[in-house]
């Protein structure tokens, strides 16, 4: 991953602090030269804090009702929010290019706030990794271009 994102002259990094996410954020920090700033806000969110045998369809549900959350779980509404508190803070630093690191069901989310068509179903497509490249010009609104750039 670190050498198809050298293109990118990634110059800021936040991760996630669950290790998974830094072991994957790690390469990447050492080709680019950058330390790795972790948020919490990044993190996976927790769909439940008991068992749940069918948890495919409790995720499911949860893209098709926004504020629905099982025992002790997260909303899809409130993990889209502290993540996308996250990436509105990288919109406006001063770097022009910078690194996200979180988890498949986060990412979904994050991408579904730009993209509505974007679901269960393609977050059953993610790959693990899977690289998005969001892109907007410095100082415009709206929403992102968003492109896959990750190949098995």
């Amino acid at each position: 991953m670190a050498e198809k994102l050298a293109v990118h002259s990634i110059a800021y990094i936040v991760s996630s602090p669950w290790k998974r996410a830094l072991q994957t954020a790690a390469p990447l920090a050492r080709a680019a030269s950058q330390h790795i700033h972790t948020d919490e806000r990044l993190q996976e969110r927790v769909l439940s804090t008991r068992h749940l045998e069918n948890w495919m369809e409790v995720l499911e549900r949860t893209y098709t009702d926004e504020n629905f959350a099982e025992e002790g779980g997260e909303s899809s509404r409130i993990a889209t929010a502290r993540g996308m508190e996250v990436l509105e803070e990288c919109w406006s630093r001063p770097e022009q290019s910078v690194a996200v690191i979180t988890h498949g069901n986060i990412l979904s989310l994050l991408l579904r706030h730009y993209q509505r068509s974007f679901g269960y179903e393609e977050w059953r497509l993610l790959t693990n990794p899977d690289v998005y490249v969001l892109e907007r010009q410095r100082g415009e609104q709206g929403p992102p271009s968003i492109r896959r750039i990750w190949t098995d």
